[in-house]
């Protein structure tokens, strides 16, 4: 291996690194700062294939973490928010073709940092904690629709979590069984469409130690944060995600 491939490597192990590090801090983003930092020192098609084993397996380990019990009742307890978001999911998806690609952008990218920067001020949506089965049914309506037309699923649901007061712990394991369900999905699609093939499989497996590792860092940054300090973090992350989704957006406008 040469001095640039050896770089190449390097460079991507440090974004791998720092993803793993946010998802296990707040639960969510490694695929977002992956596929944006990858995607500036190599194809994005290949950016795509190396995330797919990272991201199937960090989400694993979070959904996991607590046990397999902790995991199966994190889904009972919110299976009417899961059983809504899948069906609009499904359904908005259709729409996908009839929209430009800037709009979608923008339609999930205005409510997420409209909503993360209230609530960095004080003001949340008026969810009731625990959530009942209408109003659980309602917010997972909201966050399929949302990622059915965007493929983005992660900031509405994180935003309708948080907003609902999601114990911190509960919160990270729900987003694990949501997110990893998704990975796998996106492994078997990518392995059926020669993305992820003989090439960039062993790149994707390899970015696996540097994603755990920052993982379990994140972990213990999570672990240290009280529910407010978490929420906290939580919607300044969605912020930046947010103003990022509309900037983007804009631009692919101009």
């Amino acid at each position: 291996m040469d001095i640039a491939s050896l770089t190449l490597l390097l460079a991507a192990s440090v974004i791998t690194c720092l993803a793993g590090v946010l998802k296990g801090s707040v639960g969510f983003g490694l695929p977002t700062v992956m596929i944006a930092g990858l995607s500036l020192i190599m194809a994005p098609d290949v950016a795509l294939a190396a995330l797919a084993f990272p991201a199937l397996v960090s989400n694993g380990l979070q959904a996991l973490r607590g046990g397999g019990g902790a995991a199966l009742a994190a889904i009972r307890r919110f299976a009417p928010f899961l059983i809504a978001g899948f069906v609009l999911m499904v359904c908005a998806a259709q729409m996908v073709p009839y929209l430009a690609a800037w709009f979608m952008l923008l339609l999930i990218g205005v409510p997420v940092s409209l909503v993360s920067g209230f609530a960095l001020v004080g003001r949340i949506l008026p969810i009731p904690s625990p959530p009942t089965t209408p109003v659980q049914v309602m917010v997972g309506t909201v966050a399929g629709f949302f990622g059915g037309i965007t493929g983005i699923w992660g900031p509405p649901t994180v935003a309708l979590l948080t907003s609902m007061h999601t114990p911190k712990v509960e919160q990270v394991r729900i987003q694990g069984v949501v997110y990893g369900l998704g990975a796998l999905t996106l492994v078997a699609s990518h392995a059926v469409s020669g993305v992820l093939n003989a090439a960039t499989l062993p790149l994707s497996l390899f970015l696996c130690l540097p994603a755990l590792a920052g993982l379990y860092a994140g972990f213990r940054i999570q672990d240290k944060l009280g529910q407010q300090g978490f929420e906290r973090l939580t919607h300044i992350v969605l912020l930046l995600a947010g103003l990022f989704l509309v900037v983007r957006g804009l631009w692919l406008a101009s």
